[in-house]
């Protein structure tokens, strides 16, 4: 049976302190599945440089031209993660059987690599995700955020993988469904498990982070969020009629109480009718135009179709 090509994608943005650190490793996996006969000698890691700032594109550079393993793809900007990703699994599909996404600063743990190849060639798996078994390193902010994140995600009923990210193996046919997939609101773990096939979890404990710093500050974590919820879901829309019948309820109920007061206790004349369903329906009216300016957002987004991301440079 011929060994299959893997590629391993992944989207870098002013990582040049981990990248010596990101390849080496990556190297010691891809050389020992070669070693064995696991994959094929032809397997490779590709670097999609998401418009860094600082000296990744040319050590990049350096890396493709000191080792025959590395391949290179320079975006003219900074598009986003979902964007330079996607870039990356469109632009190196046709190169390998299979393309395995991580984040260059390895805190997703490598060593279940040969478990995720496994599962593809062993099994014909052709989405492999690998999901954190628990969050210990996390600080409990983030720790339960996320946890928030996900359980909110199921209520609205979008189908993505329990404490998955975005690292995975992918098979020619899953990334070849992606293509089809013309959103410019991206949200590839909400994307993918849409696409079907067979699928499979791999577990594994995630690291700290060896050097740099996070590029998910919390306001990108809530806007990352609130474009997951908003690209798979309508509950928010279903929520505005909710709470306007919910509103009325409690109107009906103002407006007796306001009657009762008026007619067995001594109040201001006007007061509680007039400041009551002044403040109570104004907030409530602008938490309601607010979720569908987020949805006539998002629809003036997909209405204008711009390209994702514009390739600069390739090399392999």
């Amino acid at each position: 049976m011929q060994k299959p090509i893997i590629g391993i994608i992944l989207p870098c943005y002013n990582e040049e302190e981990v990248l010596d650190f990101t390849i080496s490793k990556l190297n010691e996996v891809l050389n020992k599945l070669k070693s064995n006969k696991t994959i094929s000698i032809n397997s490779f890691i590709a670097l999609v440089d998401d418009g860094s700032k600082d000296k990744t594109w040319s050590l990049i550079k350096s890396y493709a031209n000191d080792l025959t393993t590395i391949k290179g793809l320079k975006l003219s900007k900074n598009v986003g993660h979902q964007n330079a990703l996607l870039a990356g699994l469109l632009n190196f599909n046709n190169d390998a059987d299979a393309l395995i996404s991580i984040d260059a600063d390895l805190q997703d743990d490598i060593s279940i690599i040969p478990e995720m190849i496994n599962e593809f060639v062993q099994r014909d798996i052709q989405v492999v995700y690998a999901v954190r078994s628990k969050r210990d390193t996390d600080s409990l902010f983030k720790k339960y955020s996320a946890l928030f994140f996900y359980k909110l995600m199921h209520w609205m009923k979008v189908n993505i993988v329990y404490n998955h990210a975005d690292y995975r193996l992918c098979s020619n046919k899953i990334i070849e469904a992606l293509s089809q997939y013309n959103e410019v609101n991206l949200f590839l773990r909400g994307i993918i498990p849409t696409i079907g096939f067979s699928s499979s979890i791999v577990y594994y404990e995630r690291k700290s982070r060896v050097a740099g710093v996070s590029k998910y500050p919390l306001g990108k974590m809530l806007s990352f969020a609130l474009n997951g919820i908003t690209s798979f879901s309508n509950y928010p829309l279903k929520l505005v009629t909710l709470i306007s019948f919910i509103v009325l309820s409690l109107c009906i109920l103002a407006t007796l109480y306001a009657i009762g007061s008026f007619f067995l206790t001594s109040i201001v004349p006007g007061w509680l009718s007039t400041v009551l369903p002044l403040y109570f329906l104004g907030g409530v009216q602008l938490f309601c135009l607010g979720i569908m300016g987020e949805y006539i957002a998002k629809i003036y987004s997909e209405v204008k179709s711009r390209p994702k991301y514009f390739i600069e440079n390739r090399i392999d």
